[in-house]
């Protein structure tokens, strides 16, 4: 499993209180919001829009939230969100990829700067690490009672090429062009996704001691944090020393 997946299933076990809630709650309105100006406001005509509500379901968002979302995002005077992505890195060369959207470049490129500064980071030019991650759809969903080889069988023609079982969510990994071909198999099989994104995946992962690992995890999270941050993706890996550090 690749470091960013296993860091999301960390930050499950690890439980979201109600500002996290809140953060997350934000970061896919803002989602659900470049979707509808971009697309529409029809989920079933905007791929893109319907995408960010099964996200924004993923993570519990009440219906009536993702329906405001998107009545203000369709209003002319909505605020405009730039996508805007930086590459760095953080001790002992780790990459790290940041997924942004925002009204403010100034505000976002200083923040982010600053947080790469203050964890012995830097923050590097966009292309430098083209080579560390591939992009990736990536679809995460619960398990339950589900049939794992049945399941491997009807998704293979939809460009599944990798199927994970972990901690009861079954994740599954595809070409970037194959994302909407198993968006809609997903569909056509009822399955409820938690989570269905173009994600940064790295080729390889890298080992810390425990101690430069939390000052890597330390980054992310402050990352994470900010308001306009999107995404973190990065290349550490998850060793058992380092998983059991936080007792999970």
């Amino acid at each position: 499993m690749s470091g960013h997946s296993k860091w999301s299933t960390i930050k499950r076990k690890k439980g979201a209180a109600d500002a996290k809630r809140s953060k997350m709650f934000s970061k896919l309105i803002k989602e659900i919001s470049v979707a509808v100006k971009d697309g529409g406001g029809d989920e079933d005509s905007n791929p893109s829009l319907r995408v960010a509500i099964a996200n924004a379901k993923g993570i519990n968002m009440p219906k009536d939230n993702i329906l405001r979302a998107i009545k203000k995002a369709d209003d002319k005077d909505a605020a405009n969100f730039d996508e805007v992505t930086y590459e760095g890195y953080a001790v002992n060369g780790i990459g790290v990829f940041v997924e942004c959207l925002t009204d403010n470049l100034q505000r976002t490129v200083s923040s982010v700067r600053a947080a790469f500064t203050k964890y012995n980071g830097s923050l590097g030019k966009n292309g430098s690490l083209g080579f560390v991650f591939d992009r990736m759809g990536v679809f995460s969903f619960a398990a339950s009672d589900m049939d794992i080889e049945e399941l491997e069988l009807e998704i293979i023609d939809a460009g599944a090429e990798e199927i994970d079982l972990d901690d009861g969510m079954i994740i599954i990994t595809t070409a970037m062009e194959d994302f909407g071909l198993m968006s809609k198999k997903l569909d056509e099989l009822k399955i409820e996704v938690e989570s269905a994104k173009l994600q940064r995946i790295p080729a390889s992962t890298e080992k810390l001691n425990v101690d430069d690992a939390k000052l890597v995890i330390k980054l992310i999270e402050v990352l994470e944090d900010d308001d306009d941050v999107q995404e973190v993706y990065h290349n550490l890996e998850f060793t058992e020393d380092l998983i059991s550090a936080y007792d999970l």
